[in-house]
């Protein structure tokens, strides 16, 4: 009560209560302890006994002792009396309060005083204090107090506003007529209080006050609770109590599930894909690994050299919220391929929060050997790291594959290298030498199988993961630029490899299926220049995307059988290149000549207005100028169009349907479009002809004309040529060109990156989900322009942690 009334209001209770508290101390004055005479005279009435045998007990004699009758008489009296005695009882007390207290009030109040008591919690000494505080909290005209929640930096949420006081505006709460304020699990409060101020803030329920000391600026007082569940915090001294309430709103964890069952690719490795989802984002995830037990297999007894082949899985995102992501992973040279798994994916966010998938169980992809004796060292290197009893039956094995090395092993070196093998074996005392043992078997079994080609694929495999790690870090430029010039070696030195091994082994080239697609140095070339474009200008998630492709190419890569039509699908590649060049710049063309247009009947109108001939001498001088640079760009274009004309002319693309004709029955509509791509081409060189006359005479208007329809024969030109190489690719004459690598796929209108082949309209491609330059070039801006703000000391720290907020991901 003495919180709610004002301070005039405290002084009078006060006051009433002294004088009742006196009026009630009063009757105490008069109070009189009870004498033995009341004892007695209570218990008889208490007895029920007839005579008052109490009071009897202290009569006394009152006639000399020296009567015998007398004595004799009182002798018998006092017996009686004591054998009455035996009856005394004490009875019920009786305080008779219902004649003071009909209502019973009192009750109420000892009801009253016990709930207030618990419900006072921490503040009991306080609120009997505040009896006493007649004149009230005086504060000082210069006094703010500000409050706000700021949320874990992983959420990216802002910071939430409280109400807080201020002179002029004082805002006043109240913890039960106030909306909760929803924030997320772990959020900070910060209360702020400037001017002099004696306040303090307490936290009730998962509000609790942070350990560490706050360090505030001068003349300041700095309050800091972790939120961890839901609850209240209360200012106390600045007038009256200010409460703020909070519900949490819970940090689940992720989830994450296989997309579809795991793939393996062509050389072994594991293709996963799985979906990730999480209400802050997932920070991190890897698939582990245990052994699927056999039944009636002894699972005691056994001493594995190695552990389970865990890794981590690619995201899609740094921090990614819903989405499918895809991971390879080559685990063919880890001692448990060929093992019955169970494969359980987890992922973490940043709070700590972990969420797994169901169980899978399979069989981990296994490198295929087709030599017999790195079939034999692969088994026996896996006898050794899954069983280290298994010792001795290895040890037998080695020494076996060394009978008769003339017939069975002739290779002077891989003799050497087994006996090697087999002594070191024998002479090994620790774990960490059988491990070492098991790396020798595998690498001659890979070199016996393989030859150069293993370690050149273990290069590219190496020089793909340290660049994935690289993005996943944001390293600079520099490094991106070292990373991708060690990348393309390694890429160079693998298709070096593979074609040698082409080369010396014929047998391994085989015809690729109708359903494939071809694989170009060219292509390659285009993929690792956009990779570095994309990592260097700031577009990480992008750029691990193409990676990530790039890594599903080369895994699926398979030799192909030569062709002699390779070289003419290059060139009809590179013409198509050439040809949508030219259809930008004559498009740019287009729209300068256009805006020369509208320029030059500006100019007439204004020249018709001012009616000066100096002027008019002059702006006549500029447009003559500017149609002469249009002009000449017009004519360039057109010679490039002849000369690839002339190209495509010399190639006999308009009788390539005569060409094939006896080949396919279908092919005659080939050898039409072929001609009708040519004529299309010879109409817009006659177009591009009649805009550059139109040109030199200064009639732009004409010009446009002309060049959109040089424009629109460009297309259809293009479109023809593109359906002609189609065509091509369908009858099976470029699947496998000279030392071309190609690799399967559900559809035949894409290209090797994924994109729509140019059969299709020279348009936007909104299929492709890469960012194009000028939408990396401005993101690169923005952020060069928040990290120079956040290196900006003078800015607020509310601006500055707002800004890391943003830059954390990049």
């Amino acid at each position: 009560m003495w919180l709610w009334l004002p301070p005039l209001g405290r002084a009078v209770g006060l006051a009433a209560f002294a004088v009742l508290a006196l009026a009630a101390i009063v009757p105490f004055v008069f109070l009189r302890l009870p004498a033995a005479a009341d004892a007695l005279r209570r218990l008889d009435r208490g007895s029920g006994v007839r005579h008052r045998p109490a009071t009897t007990i202290a009569d006394e004699l009152a006639v000399t002792p020296k009567d015998p009758y007398s004595l004799a008489l009182w002798r018998a009296h006092v017996e009686r009396t004591l054998a009455a005695a035996r009856a005394f009882k004490a009875g019920w007390p009786s305080p008779r309060l219902a004649m003071r207290d009909p209502y019973a009030l009192r009750g109420f109040v000892l009801i009253a005083v016990i709930a207030t008591f618990i419900a006072a919690g921490g503040e009991h000494w306080r609120r009997v204090a505040a009896a006493f505080d007649w004149q009230g909290v005086v504060l000082p005209a210069n006094f703010r107090v500000d409050a706000w929640v700021t949320p874990p930096a992983y959420t990216g949420k802002p910071p939430i506003i409280l109400a807080g006081m201020h002179p002029g505006e004082m805002t006043r709460q109240d913890a039960d007529a106030n909306e909760p304020v929803s924030v997320p699990a772990g959020s900070t409060l910060v209360v702020r209080a400037t001017g002099k101020l004696d306040l303090d803030v307490s936290g009730k329920g998962g509000v609790t006050a942070e350990k560490e000391k706050v360090q505030a600026p001068a003349g300041t007082q700095e309050y800091r609770f972790k939120i961890a569940t839901t609850g209240a915090a209360t200012l106390y001294g600045a007038g009256d109590d200010l409460t703020w309430a909070f519900n949490v709103i819970p940090d689940r964890p992720p989830t994450i599930a296989l997309a579809k069952d795991p793939e393996q690719q062509a050389r072994g490795s594991i293709l996963l894909s799985y979906r990730l989802e999480d209400d802050y984002g997932v920070t991190e995830a890897q698939a582990t690994f245990a052994r699927k037990e056999e039944p009636g297999a002894k699972g005691g007894g056994t001493h594995p050299l190695f552990g389970p082949p865990d890794f981590k899985l690619v995201l899609p995102q740094a921090r990614t919220k819903s989405g499918v992501g895809q991971t390879i992973k080559d685990l063919t040279d880890h001692p448990w391929a060929g093992v019955e798994v169970i494969m359980t994916l987890v992922a973490h966010d940043e709070a700590g929060n972990e969420g797994k998938s169901e169980p899978f169980a399979f069989r981990l992809p296994e490198r295929a050997f087709t030599k017999p004796l790195a079939r034999a060292l692969v088994e026996q290197r896996r006898n050794l790291a899954l069983d280290t009893g298994a010792r001795p039956l290895v040890t037998t094995a080695l020494d076996a594959l060394a009978l008769a090395p003339e017939k069975f092993t002739p290779d002077a070196g891989v003799y050497l290298g087994l006996r090697s093998i087999f002594w070191s074996l024998l002479r090994a005392k620790t774990d960490d030498d059988l491990r070492e043992v098991t790396a020798r078997l595998w690498q001659m079994a890979v070199g016996i199988e393989d030859g150069n080609i293993s370690d050149a694929q273990a290069g590219l495999r190496n020089a793909e993961e340290a660049l994935r790690k690289a993005l996943e870090r944001g390293a600079s430029d520099q490094e991106i630029k070292q990373l991708m010039d060690q990348l393309r070696a390694a890429m160079d030195r693998f298709m070096q490899s593979m074609q040698e091994q082409l080369k010396n082994n014929q047998q391994l080239a085989r015809p690729l299926e109708r359903n494939s697609r071809t694989l170009s140095q060219r292509d390659l070339k285009s993929m690792l220049d956009r990779l570095e474009n994309l990592a260097r200008n700031g577009a990480k998630d992008a750029a691990r995307q193409l990676l990530q492709q790039l890594e599903q190419m080369m895994e699926n890569l398979q030799m192909a059988s030569p062709d002699q039509n390779g070289d003419d699908m290059d060139d009809m590649m590179s013409q198509l290149d050439e040809l949508g060049d030219m259809i930008g710049k004559q498009q740019d063309l287009r729209d300068r000549t256009f805006r020369q247009g509208q320029d030059q009947r500006r100019q007439n109108g204004q020249r018709g207005q001012q009616g000066k001939q100096g002027q008019q001498g002059k702006q006549g001088q500029q447009q003559g100028d500017s149609m002469g640079d249009l002009q000449q760009n017009q004519q360039a274009l057109r010679d490039r169009l002849k000369k690839l004309l002339e190209e495509l002319k010399n190639r006999g693309l308009g009788q390539n349907g005569q060409r094939q004709k006896g080949q396919r029955g279908q092919q005659g509509q080939q050898g039409q479009q072929g001609q009708n791509g040519t004529e299309d081409l010879d109409q817009a060189g006659e177009a591009m002809g009649e805009a550059e006359g139109e040109l030199g005479e200064g009639n732009a208007d004409s010009a446009v004309d002309s060049q959109g329809r040089a424009l629109d024969g460009l297309r259809k030109g293009a479109r023809g040529l593109a359906q002609s190489m189609q065509q091509q690719l369908g009858q099976g004459q470029g699947p496998g060109q000279n030392g071309r690598l190609g690799q399967p796929r559900a559809q035949r209108d894409t290209d090797p990156l994924g994109r729509p082949l140019r059969g299709r309209d020279y348009g936007d491609d909104v299929t492709v989900k890469v960012p194009g330059e000028i939408d990396v070039q401005r993101a690169r801006r923005i952020i060069e322009e928040l990290r120079r703000r956040f290196g900006d000391v003078l800015r607020p720290q509310e601006e500055l942690d707002y800004i890391e907020r943003l830059l954390k991901d990049y």
